[in-house]
C-alpha cells in the first residue's frame, strides 16, 4: 500500500472518496485487528497513512519522529515515511481548529465537555486549551483519574457551555443512540459532533431542534484530510477546497424524503425525482406491506392504527440508515416524533402541500376513506408538517414545477 487509512472498523469510512479528490494518489482503506496492527507497523510497507480508532495512539512507538504538536497531543493520525523513517502529526488537531472558525463557535473562557478520551479527544482537549477554554471535563462511560461518567456530568456539570462529542456514540450503525441529551444543559450555547455517519447525529438532530449552535463531523473530517495531504506532499492547498467537498458530499449522500397527507403526489414526485437524480426510490408504504406480507387495510383491521405505526417505526429505523436514497412516508410517520427525527439524520425533509380539496379519498386506507376522514386528518396532521419540514413545496400545479423546486432546493448550503 502507498497511501491509506488504517482502523479496526472502516466499512463507514469517506477518506476514500475525500484523498482521492484531493491529490492524484489511490488511497486504500485498511481494516486491521491488534495482530495485523502490529504486523502492519513492523514491516513500514507504505507510503504515507492516516490513522483512526483504536491505534491513534498505539502508532507512537512505531515512530521515529513526531512533531511537537503530536507530541504534545500524544497522538498521531498522519504518518509519513520519508528516508526510511516514520514521521508522524496529528492533523485532527488542526480540522477542529477549522471547524470552530467555520462555525464561529468561540470557546475562548467557556466551559466545556467533551464525551470521550481517546486519540481524537485529545487533539480537540489540545485546541480548546490553546484557545482559552476556562475548563474542560473529559467524560467516559467508566470513571478513571481523568474523567467522570456521563450520569455525572449530567448531575454536576448542567451549566457547560460546549459539548464535544468525540466517542463513537451515535455513529452507524447504531445510529439511534447519544451520548447526552442536552435536556440536561439549559446553558449550552454549542454542540460539536465528530461522527460523520450519519451526517446529523441524534446529537445534532437535538441541538438544531434547541436552537443550538452545531457542527458534524464531516467538515473536520475534509479538512485534516487536507491537512494531511499537504503534510504528505509537502505542497500546500487551498482551504476553498474543503468547502468544495463537503458541498459535493452532502449533496450526493443526503436523502431526500418526502412528508405530506395521503395522495399529496409523494409518489409521483418520487418517481419524477428518480429520473431526474438517477437515485433509487423507497415508499415506506411498500416497504412495509413486502415485509408483513399484508395489505395497510389487513394490517389495520388486524391491529389497529397503534399497530400500525408500531410496523412504521421500525421501517423508518431501518431505512434511516441508508444514504444517496429518495424516500416517499405515509402520511402518518410525522405522529411519533421520533421518525422525522431519524429521517433528518442523513435527509432533508420536504413537505409536499395540496390543497385540501384536491386530495383524494381512497377505500384502500382507512384513515383516508371519506372526504370527512381527509379533513380531520388535515386537522391532525398539517402544524406536524409544518414543524418536522425543512424545506415546504406546493404541488397544486405542474409535478415537474414542484421537482424543480425540490432539486434547487437540495442544493446543499451552509
Amino acid at each position: 500500500m502507498e497511501y491509506g487509512l488504517i482502523g479496526e472498523k472502516l466499512g463507514h469510512s469517506f477518506s476514500k472518496i475525500i484523498h482521492e479528490q484531493l491529490a492524484d494518489y489511490s488511497y486504500e482503506l485498511m481494516p486491521l485487528n491488534h495482530q495485523e496492527f502490529k504486523s502492519f507497523m513492523e514491516q513500514r510497507e507504505f507510503t504515507a497513512i492516516n490513522v483512526t480508532i483504536p491505534y491513534k495512539q498505539a502508532v507512537i512507538p512505531y515512530l521515529d519522529h513526531m512533531d511537537t504538536k503530536a507530541e504534545n497531543i500524544q497522538a498521531v493520525n498522519t504518518i509519513l515515511k520519508k528516508d526510511g523513517k516514520l514521521y508522524g502529526t496529528n492533523t485532527d488537531y488542526d480540522g477542529f481548529c477549522y471547524t470552530l472558525k467555520k462555525h464561529q463557535i468561540n470557546v475562548k473562557d467557556k466551559k466545556v465537555l467533551i464525551c470521550g478520551d481517546g486519540g481524537a479527544a485529545q487533539a480537540v482537549k489540545a485546541v480548546l486549551q490553546d484557545e482559552g477554554c476556562r475548563e474542560i471535563i473529559s467524560i467516559r462511560r467508566t470513571k478513571t483519574a481523568h474523567t467522570i461518567t456521563y450520569e455525572e456530568a449530567c448531575a454536576k456539570h448542567h451549566d457547560c457551555q460546549i459539548i464535544v462529542n468525540t466517542s463513537p456514540c451515535g455513529m452507524y450503525p447504531n445510529h439511534l443512540d447519544r451520548p447526552l441529551d442536552l435536556a440536561a444543559f439549559p446553558d449550552c450555547e454549542a454542540v460539536v459532533d465528530l461522527i460523520y455517519n450519519p451526517l446529523q447525529t441524534r446529537l445534532c438532530v437535538q441541538a438544531k431542534k434547541r436552537n443550538i449552535r452545531c457542527a458534524g463531523g464531516l467538515e473536520m473530517l475534509v479538512a485534516q484530510a487536507k491537512y494531511a495531504v499537504e503534510f504528505f506532499k509537502q505542497t500546500k492547498l487551498a482551504d476553498t477546497v474543503i468547502d468544495t467537498i463537503v458541498t459535493q458530499l452532502m449533496s450526493e449522500k443526503r436523502n431526500i424524503v418526502l412528508i405530506g397527507m395521503p395522495s399529496c403526489g409523494k409518489t409521483t414526485i418520487a418517481q419524477a425525482l428518480a429520473k431526474r437524480l438517477n437515485r433509487e426510490v423507497v415508499d415506506l408504504d411498500e416497504m412495509l406491506v413486502k415485509q408483513q406480507q399484508k395489505s395497510i387495510k389487513t394490517i389495520m383491521a388486524e391491529g389497529g392504527e397503534a399497530e400500525f405505526r408500531r410496523l412504521e417505526s421500525e421501517v423508518v429505523k431501518q431505512i434511516s440508515k441508508q444514504q444517496g436514497l429518495i424516500i416517499a412516508t405515509g402520511g402518518g410517520v410525522i405522529k411519533d416524533p421520533l421518525n422525522p427525527e431519524l429521517l433528518s439524520m442523513n435527509g432533508t425533509l420536504f413537505y409536499i402541500k395540496r390543497p385540501i380539496e384536491q386530495l383524494l379519498v381512497d377505500d384502500k386506507r382507512p384513515l383516508s376513506s371519506s372526504t370527512e376522514a381527509i379533513a380531520a386528518l388535515w386537522q391532525e396532521r398539517k402544524a406536524l408538517y409544518e414543524q418536522y419540514a425543512d424545506v415546504e413545496i406546493e404541488n397544486n400545479a405542474d409535478i415537474e414545477q414542484a421537482v424543480t423546486q425540490i432539486i434547487s432546493s437540495f442544493t446543499y448550503k451552509k
